[in-house]
């Protein structure tokens, strides 16, 4: 198991996607980084639950707060040394805090907390709840999009969190948010670029 929540440090622009289930994060993760040629790193906690459900019949729990966090960094960190310029993700350590915090009401371990406040992203990409509910194994409480989805805002408000938020259609929120990147990646030149040689 990776035995750090920090993130190693890459000269590239780093993009969260964010916000409650189901509301395309996965989707935009993928064409963003086919657009712009690069890695999206997946969220951990999907295939470690989904896992765990199909062989146990299990939900998550307190326990899975740490071995989610260590393999999402772990995933991060070595797929930054595959960027060029920007590494999307699905997913950071503030996601998993809000989850644990409202979805599973369970008591943030210290660790996780200080790692979550500490890293850092260039910009997050607030998904909004106007895409239809996909039931799976895993998800919950369809009812309480909305409520979700103002927790999310309010823990990037609440740690200044620089975001925008993704609305309408997936042609519409890819644009948005490749307007929002190009204007970043314009402003840092010198980016760590990926190459095979």
């Amino acid at each position: 198991m990776e035995k750090t929540l920090k993130q190693t440090n890459r000269n590239i622009v780093k993009i969260v996607l964010f916000g409650p289930e189901s509301t395309g994060k996965t989707t935009l993760s993928k064409q963003l980084a086919r657009h712009y040629n690069t890695v999206w790193v997946p969220e951990y906690a999907r295939a470690y639950l989904q896992n765990k459900w199909n062989n146990k019949r299990e939900y998550c729990d307190s326990d899975d707060q740490l071995p989610i966090a260590y393999e999402q960094i772990k995933l991060e960190n070595k797929l930054a040394k595959k960027a060029d310029r920007l590494q999307i993700c699905d997913t950071d350590l503030l996601e998993t805090v809000v989850y644990f915090e409202n979805y599973y009401d369970k008591t943030i371990d210290a660790n996780l907390k200080k790692a979550a406040l500490e890293n850092t992203y260039d910009l997050y990409l607030l998904t909004y709840i106007d895409t239809p509910w996909e039931a799976d194994d895993i998800r919950e409480n369809p009812e309480k999009r909305q409520e979700m989805f103002e927790v999310f805002e309010n823990a990037l408000i609440k740690y200044n969190r620089p975001y925008i938020l993704l609305t309408g259609s997936k042609k519409n929120r890819l644009n948005l948010a490749v307007t929002a990147i190009d204007k970043i990646l314009a402003s840092k030149p010198n980016l760590q670029r990926y190459s095979v040689t």
